[in-house]
C-alpha cells in the first residue's frame, strides 16, 4: 500500500526531447436546431488557441474550473475528439487529423486514464479480460502469455494477481482505478493522458493512487498530461502547470514558480481557495503563510457567447478598458513563466 502524500515530488529536469507539442489547438462544437432540416445556430467555443509542449519523462498538469475545456483538450491529445484547428505533434509525427487506420499503431504509445472508475470498466467482463483487451485489440503477443502478463500488471499497480477472474463490481473505487491504470500500462505507452484520475475517489485513497502514478513514472519513464481541478494534487505530481479559463490558456509555468508567484489574477484566485494547514506556532513577526481568500464575482460566462478580448475581464478585479478590447497574448514574462494578462500580479515595481 502506498504511503500518503506528504510533500511534493522533486521536479524532474526537462530532457531535450519534446515528446508532445500542441500548437493553436481549437475545438468548436456546433449547436444545431430543427428536427428534419437541422441548421447551425451557434458554436460552443470549448477550446481556443491552446499551445504548450511536454518533455519526455515529465508531467504537465492542466487545471481550471469545470467547463474550462481541459477535458476536451485531453481528449483531443488522445485523438478521441477531432480538433477544429491547430496541430498536435507526437514524437515528431503530426497526429492532428490522422485517420483511424493510421492512428491505430500509435494507440500503443498514447493511452488514457478516465475519470470515472465505475463507468470506464465493462461490468460484464472479468479483470483479466479488461486488462488483457489491449493485447487482443492490437494483436500483440507476449512471451509468457496474456494471463501471466496481466497478472504481472495487476501486481505492479498493487492488486492481487489472483483477482484475474473477478468482476469490477467486487472492487472498491480505488481498486477499480488501479485496474484501469493496469489496462493503460498493458502496451507500455510513452504518453498517458489522465483525466481527473482521483477526483471520483474517496479522499482517504487519493494519495495512494497519486503516489502510484508517481512510482510508475519513475519506474517506466512515463510522460503524463494530468487534468485536474484540485491544485493540491497537481502540486504533488506535476513538473509544469497550465491554467485554463473558458477555453483559453492563461498561465503556463514551472510548478514551483507558479505556486510561489502566480501571475494571472485567475491563478491567484484559484490558489487562494486551496486550504493551507494552520501553523502550530507563529513566526516572530506574527505572520502566517496563508493567502487571503479571493471570491470571484459572478458566474463563468457561457462558451456559446464568451466575452470579447480577455475572457476573464468580467470577473477580474484588475480589469481596465484594454482588457475588454484587446486579447492579451500568452507571453514569457520571466524564465519559463508565461502569462496572458495585461496587468499581471506579483510583478516587481519599476
Amino acid at each position: 500500500m502506498s504511503t500518503p502524500v506528504t510533500q511534493a515530488r522533486p521536479a524532474r529536469v526537462a530532457s531535450r526531447e519534446t515528446l508532445l507539442s500542441v500548437t493553436g489547438l481549437t475545438k468548436h462544437f456546433p449547436v444545431t436546431r430543427g428536427v428534419v432540416f437541422r441548421h447551425r445556430v451557434g458554436l460552443v467555443r470549448s477550446v481556443e488557441d491552446v499551445t504548450f509542449s511536454v518533455a519526455a519523462g515529465q508531467t504537465l498538469g492542466v487545471v481550471g474550473e469545470s467547463g474550462c475545456g481541459k477535458t476536451t483538450t485531453a481528449r483531443m491529445i488522445a485523438r478521441l475528439v477531432e480538433p477544429t484547428a491547430g496541430q498536435i505533434i507526437f514524437d515528431g509525427t503530426d497526429i492532428t487529423h490522422l485517420r483511424p487506420g493510421a492512428m491505430r499503431p500509435l494507440r500503443r504509445e498514447i493511452q488514457m486514464i478516465f475519470q470515472d472508475p465505475y463507468s470506464s470498466l465493462n461490468p460484464r467482463h472479468t479483470v483479466g479480460a479488461i486488462v488483457g483487451a489491449p493485447f487482443r485489440l492490437q494483436k500483440v503477443k507476449t512471451e509468457r502469455g496474456i494471463k501471466a502478463t496481466v497478472q504481472e500488471l495487476l501486481e505492479m499497480v498493487g492488486l492481487n494477481p489472483e483477482h484475474y477472474n473477478r468482476y469490477p463490481h467486487e472492487f472498491s473505487g480505488g481498486q477499480r482505478q488501479r485496474i484501469g491504470i493496469a489496462r493503460t500500462l498493458a502496451l507500455r505507452p510513452r504518453l498517458i493522458v489522465a483525466d481527473e484520475p482521483v477526483s471520483a475517489l474517496d479522499v482517504s485513497i487519493q494519495a495512494q493512487v497519486v503516489n502510484l502514478l508517481g512510482d510508475l513514472q519513475d519506474e517506466l519513464g512515463l510522460t503524463y498530461v494530468i487534468i485536474a481541478h484540485d491544485l493540491s494534487v497537481i502540486r504533488h505530481v506535476c513538473d509544469r502547470v497550465a491554467v485554463m479559463y473558458l477555453g483559453n490558456l492563461v498561465e503556463l509555468a514551472e510548478r514551483d514558480s507558479l505556486y510561489a508567484r502566480p501571475r494571472h489574477p485567475y491563478t491567484v484566485a484559484l490558489l487562494s481557495a486551496v486550504p493551507v494547514p494552520k501553523p502550530v506556532k507563529r513566526d516572530p513577526a506574527g505572520r502566517r503563510d496563508r493567502r487571503d481568500r479571493i471570491r470571484l464575482v459572478g458566474d463563468v460566462p457561457s462558451p456559446l457567447n464568451p466575452p470579447p478580448a480577455c475572457r476573464f475581464h468580467t470577473r477580474c478585479w484588475k480589469a481596465q478598458e484594454v482588457c475588454k478590447t484587446v486579447m492579451p497574448p500568452l507571453v514569457e514574462i520571466s524564465a519559463g513563466h508565461q502569462v496572458a494578462c495585461h496587468f499581471p500580479e506579483n510583478t516587481p515595481a519599476a
